[in-house]
């Protein structure tokens, strides 16, 4: 072999080297960038809790409503206290306008002072005619008795004297008859008169007691704390139903407000016909608002209903029952009617190995899930043993994996 020859040998040698250290180097940066590309997460190992999901909205179990006065008619809102507000018990909620009922008073009051001055004038007269008549009466009796003296001197006066005497004393005797059954005439009459006066005074003095009663029923407070939530006003019929606001005329008797007691919030959900016989009373429950995404409100089941409901917020209608679950401790920014989410714990599974739902994937009919490796990601086969919604607890994997969140291979496709 010549000098040359053996030259270019060693050159294509070295070229090939090159080459192949270059392939290489690309294929492994390659599978570098794919490995970069695919969102990852960390099994974890743990305690699992197994949940059922439901939503629902936060409801009071206590609350009272406020209604307008029975018995008041022409009723105007001129105060409100402002509709979320918070409310101490005592404190005033409604006002309405006083000024026809405050007229209504004074009448009354001087409707009042009249009839008792009729029955202090009757009573006066009767008291005066009582005395006039005792005074005819022991005026005529005194007459009487001087009649029967001077007739029982008729042994020694003259027979005509004596018939004489005879006679004014029985007109006497018939004097003081009248005069006693005038008396009792008087008596009777003036007890009648001052009995009729006395009814009306009574009736006066009841009805400016029942105009003073709702006079004080002008103003609606609080029977407990809580929150203020108006009712809507449907008086201009269903399609322009709002909220009572100032200025608004009510019918007697009408609900205006609504004071819920927020000790006795609960977390009202919908489950499901199949997780129904998964949950019992007294389980615990993790309550989301909606609101507050960064707080987990603690809860106990309390109450689930016998009978299913249908919900026709969607179609087709969906039946569920309803469960309530109080949440312990309260907490003053919670308020009625606030979305939330609800997650029931069946069962607990300690030391266990968790990752997300959307690492188990399926392969010939098998979960299996992409673990990271020098390599890139290599199929490993898994057995599923409890499922939430977001997260999936497994055997088979080691805690601090690191896996796929999206299949690798389609990536690479």
């Amino acid at each position: 072999m010549s000098r040359a020859h053996s030259l270019w040998l060693r050159l294509g040698l070295v070229v090939l080297v090159i080459a192949g250290t270059a392939f290489a180097w690309k294929q492994y940066a390659h599978r570098q960038h794919d490995v970069a590309d695919v969102p990852t997460a960390t099994a974890r190992q743990g305690e699992f809790a197994v949940m059922i999901h439901c939503r629902g909205a936060l409801t009071a179990r206590r609350s009272v409503q406020l209604a307008a006065p029975v018995g008041v008619q022409d009723l105007q809102i001129v105060w409100l206290a402002p509709s979320g507000s918070e409310i101490k018990e005592g404190e005033p909620v409604i006002r309405f306008d006083q000024s026809k009922l405050q007229q209504e008073v004074t009448e009354k009051r001087v409707a009042l002072r009249q009839a008792q001055a009729t029955l202090d004038q009757g009573e006066a007269q009767a008291h005066m005619r009582a005395e006039q008549d005792k005074v005819d009466v022991s005026s005529a009796r005194y007459d009487m008795e001087k009649a029967r003296l001077e007739a029982s001197k008729k042994a020694i006066v003259s027979a005509s004297d004596g018939q004489k005497s005879a006679i004014d004393l029985g007109l006497a005797q018939e004097k003081v008859t009248l005069q006693v059954s005038g008396t009792d005439l008087h008596a009777q009459s003036d007890a009648a008169k001052n009995a009729s006066s006395r009814r009306l005074r009574d009736e006066a003095q009841a009805e400016l007691a029942r105009s003073l009663k709702r006079l004080t029923l002008m103003e609606l407070k609080s029977p407990l704390n809580g929150v203020v939530t108006y009712l809507n006003n449907r008086s201009q019929g269903w399609m322009n139903a709002q909220p009572f606001k100032a200025g608004d005329h009510v019918a007697s008797g009408a609900a205006i407000a609504e004071i819920p007691d927020l000790s006795t919030l609960e977390m009202e959900s919908k489950v499901e016909e199949t997780d129904r016989g998964r949950i019992t009373e007294g389980d615990t429950v993790l309550v989301h608002v909606d609101a507050f995404p960064e707080k987990v409100f603690d809860a106990k089941l309390l109450i689930i209903s016998p009978l299913t409901e249908q919900s026709f917020d969607e179609w087709p209608p969906v039946s569920t029952f309803r469960a309530f679950a109080e949440i312990s401790p309260p907490d003053p920014r919670l308020r009625p009617n606030m979305n939330a989410a609800a997650d029931i714990i069946q069962t607990k599974l300690p030391n266990a190995i968790s990752i997300p739902a959307r690492a188990i994937f399926t392969s010939q009919g098998q979960p299996v899930v992409y673990v990271k490796s020098d390599r890139g990601y290599e199929k490993t086969k898994v057995t599923v043993r409890a499922r939430n919604t977001d997260e999936v607890a497994v055997n088979g994997l080691r805690a601090g994996s690191v896996v796929a969140l999206i299949d690798p291979e389609l990536t690479k496709k």
